[in-house]
């Protein structure tokens, strides 16, 4: 079956080329959303098969690469349209096909009725089909190729709403914010991927990852490399600088948010990182960067969903800092970890946005978290898995949150240090605090809207299936990981399935230290309950008082203004970035290079040729006998010329 992993791609493809084409006419939305999940349930089943088939490999066999054809080939330049199958592009390519399935059945009852429905679902599948193609790609120009198409889709979707205003502008600003701060990142990663090409002579995953061990490279070239793909993870993942995309991102549809800003398009850049982990390994000096602006990332973005009161943005917020985690790990070496994470955040967080949509959805749009209040009584079910997922993300045992966040915590402490372990903890404690305050304010108390105006409703059974199918999947997740403390000489199961991809990079980094397992269960006691203080903090202070946050606002203004305006990032970039690129964009680039340089080069020269062609066409008189004249004369200078030259 792994010799059919195109499939995962190549159905998505017919789900884009047929809603997309032939959405409009059909119009139907039950047969719509029926092709447009069908085709991703499809990809799902086959990347079941294919991860059953890799699993009763021998280890040594558990990297099947499948030959599509010849894409490339100049010079010294060879790339395939191939695919590799091994153990990490088959776990990534389950949780986007089998995530992506569950959101794509939720979409059929949050978009009803909605003007682009067709449209809709044909961006989703075509998200879906480049997604596929990043995480199995066997060479970085097909991975580049996927990676563009997520961020073009990203825009697509972002934007999907483009007559719709979203905060002081409308969606479709929004949506090109994230194109331009993701073309940032991206001119990192082709700098990153000359580099590669320019050092090791291929593109290809296996060539180049061998060559890197064998090949006697300076240090200084691996860090400039390291460097320049960790650019390009920055802007796909929204790391600090490049975060501030993922906040306006909440423009779009919430199962866009589901999809592409919890669940997968921004781990892009964790599993980028991963993939080439032994280049990373290679550059300790970029570890530690990435170790310490993800930690800042984490620590920064948890700070600001403390005070927000958008239920997209808290969620949002929590996605940059739990993204921040999952480069800490990386940071630190512990590749497994991170991916762990991405794998237990994909449950949760997509359960998060999807309960948030269905939330909005029951109160007529809606998204002030201060307007709601007393919403489990009327959403029975989404109340119950929104509480499962804010559990998981809190970090409490023996949800999937628990076991992923614990590790990286503890790798943190092992490999980074004490400071790396207390900032992390206080961010996973932030964590607790703000989302069990949004799942208070939400769904506790009482109501703090117009119950005579508004009439809040559980959403229909195609929106809450998928919530209690990614409820149980938060609970039961994280056991694929379970700590070797616990398991014994059974070991880290998800570690030892991983481990050969992260063999030679972990040889790299033998240096890094370890502790005994009795430190690990000391701090995990330590976070545990620092979470769970955090969570009976939350619930007591907004149960009493739902106006907590307000009377902390008068008490606290420059600290809360600062954190309620996300510390004025926006507004920074938009006075030393944006306007000063606009402003000589008009001055220089317009009114200069483009209407006096380009423009009067252009019009000088139709100018010149205009005046010339006055003159010369006088020479065309139209009488005969003239032209015989020059004719003749012509001959004759031919001829004392010929003579002249004897």
């Amino acid at each position: 079956m792994t010799q059919l992993i195109y499939l995962t791609v190549l159905l998505p493809l017919l789900g884009f080329l047929i809603n997309g084409l032939f959405g409009s006419k059909i119009k139907n939305e039950k047969i719509i959303g029926g092709i447009g999940s069908g085709v991703i349930g499809l990809s799902f089943l086959v990347s079941v098969m294919s991860f059953f088939e890799l699993l009763s490999l021998p280890e040594e066999k558990r990297e099947i690469i499948v030959h599509l054809f010849t894409w490339l080939k100049a010079g010294g330049l060879n790339v395939s349209f191939a695919y590799q199958v091994d153990q990490l592009s088959i776990t990534m390519a389950l949780i986007v096909t089998g995530v992506g399935f569950l959101i794509h059945l939720y979409s059929i009852g949050y978009m009803h009725g909605d003007k682009g429905f067709w449209r809709f679902f044909a961006y989703l599948n075509l998200f879906i089909f480049a997604m596929m193609n990043l995480i199995l790609a066997d060479n970085f120009v097909l991975l580049f190729l996927g990676w563009e198409g997520v961020g073009l889709c990203s825009y697509l979707l972002i934007g999907f709403w483009y007559d719709r205003k979203f905060e002081k502008s409308t969606t479709s600003d929004a949506a090109k914010k994230a194109f331009v701060v993701n073309r940032i990142g991206d001119f990192g990663f082709l700098l990153g991927m000359f580099l590669i090409f320019m050092t090791f002579g291929s593109l290809n995953f296996s060539e180049v990852f061998s060559r890197v061990s064998g090949m006697n490279v300076p240090t200084y070239v691996f860090n400039f490399i390291a460097l320049f793909l960790f650019i390009g993870a920055t802007g796909k993942s929204a790391q600090i600088p490049l975060f501030v995309w993922l906040p306006d991102a909440m423009a779009g549809p919430t199962p866009v948010s589901a999809l592409i800003h919890a669940a997968t398009m921004v781990t892009a850049g964790v599993y980028m990182v991963a993939r080439t982990s032994i280049i990373f390994a290679s550059a300790p000096a970029i570890m530690t960067v990435i170790a310490v602006v993800g930690l800042l990332t984490a620590f920064f973005a948890a700070t600001i969903g403390l005070v927000q009161n958008d239920i997209k943005k808290v969620l949002a917020y929590s996605t940059v800092s739990q993204l921040g985690y999952m480069f800490l790990a990386l940071g630190v070496g512990a590749f497994g970890a991170g991916i762990f994470h991405v794998i237990t955040h994909a449950f949760f967080k997509a359960l998060l946005f999807l309960g948030a949509g269905s939330v909005i959805h029951g109160m007529h749009e809606e998204q002030n978290i201060q307007k709601y209040g007393g919403l489990k009584k009327y959403m029975p079910t989404t109340y119950k898995t929104f509480l499962v997922a804010s559990i998981a993300i809190a970090g409490i045992p023996p949800f999937a949150g628990f076991f992923s966040k614990d590790e990286i915590l503890w790798y943190s402490f092992a490999n980074g240090g004490f400071i790396f372990w207390i900032i992390g903890a206080i961010t996973a404690l932030m964590t607790a605090f703000y989302m069990f305050r949004l799942l208070t304010l939400t769904f506790d108390g009482t109501p703090r809207f117009d119950v005579h105006h508004k009439h809040p409703h559980e959403s229909p059974s195609i929106m809450t299936i998928p919530l209690v199918v990614l409820a149980v999947l938060s609970v039961i997740g994280g056991f694929i990981g379970i700590p070797e403390v616990f398991s014994g000489s059974h070991g880290n199961l998800f570690h030892g399935w991983l481990a050969p991809i992260f063999k030679k990079a972990e040889l790299k980094l033998a240096h890094y230290g370890s502790h005994s397992h009795t430190t690990e269960l000391i701090l995990m006691a330590i976070s545990v309950t620092g979470a769970a203080l955090a969570i009976w903090f939350a619930r007591k202070v907004y149960l009493q008082n739902p106006q907590f946050a307000v009377n902390t606002a008068n008490k606290f203004k420059g600290l809360y203004k600062i954190l309620f305006n996300k510390y004025y990032v926006d507004e920074v970039y938009d006075t030393t970035v944006v306007k000063p690129i606009l402003k000589s964009s008009e001055s220089f680039l317009w009114k200069i290079a483009d209407v006096k340089l380009i423009d009067g080069a252009v019009n000088g020269l139709a100018k010149v040729v205009e005046n010339s062609s006055e003159y010369i066409r006088k020479i065309q008189t139209g009488v005969t006998q003239f032209y015989a004249v020059i004719m003749t004369l012509g001959i004759a200078l031919a001829l004392f010329w010929i003579i002249l030259s004897l």
